[in-house]
């Protein structure tokens, strides 16, 4: 079933910034319409960079509290990139069935009891989820994926024809310019998701 003038975006969120793969073609046979990375940094606002080291030398609660502010930074950078994407996307007269988003899931940050692990961890949280909000004040549907156990979470979800879809992804990489990597691969898996359930 060819969906020529349908695509889906996605997101493999790392710490200021994301890898963007752009998906169109069929469900059977996907092209990489495009491949980029967003930055998700504010360069007026150097703590955006990771904002979770700025303050780890404070208590967890009151370092949540000071890093609202690079937070709220990260959301504009990130709403106002994915609008770019998604702007650049529909002037082609494309409609966009949704994004995937993979990274960091949710967890209990305050369990963490190192300040610079949990630094790491709590931006990774962060940046994933600024991708959410960019994608819901953008208009888009989405679905999140974890990045702790996508190959085996995509394996539950598409049974039988997980190998088959995962090979597929793998060779979209000889048609691109490098690098095609495994973050690469995971947001062109994810795109592949979102746009097989429009």
């Amino acid at each position: 079933m060819a969906q020529s003038n349908l695509i889906s975006i996605g997101l493999r969120a790392k710490t200021g910034r994301a890898i963007a793969v752009v998906l169109g073609g069929s469900i059977e046979t996907p092209v990489v319409l495009l491949k980029t990375e967003i930055k998700l940094v504010d360069p007026k606002v150097p703590g955006t960079a990771q904002p979770y080291h700025e303050v780890m030398d404070l208590p967890w609660e009151e370092s949540q509290r000071a890093a609202r502010k690079y937070a709220a930074a990260i959301e504009r950078t990130a709403h106002k990139a994915l609008a770019e994407l998604i702007d650049k996307q529909r002037s082609s007269g494309i409609k966009i069935a949704g994004a995937g988003i993979v990274g960091a899931p949710d967890r209990d940050l305050a369990r963490i009891g190192n300040p610079h692990i949990r630094a790491h961890a709590a931006e990774g949280v962060l940046f994933r989820q600024v991708l959410d909000l960019a994608a819901r004040s953008n208009g888009l549907k989405w679905q999140v994926f974890s990045d702790r156990n996508f190959d085996e979470a995509m394996a539950e979800k598409l049974g039988a024809k997980h190998s088959r879809v995962k090979r597929t992804i793998s060779e979209l990489g000889r048609s691109i310019s490098p690098p095609w990597r495994a973050d690469e691969k995971q947001a062109a898996m994810a795109a592949w998701f979102v746009l097989s359930g429009s």
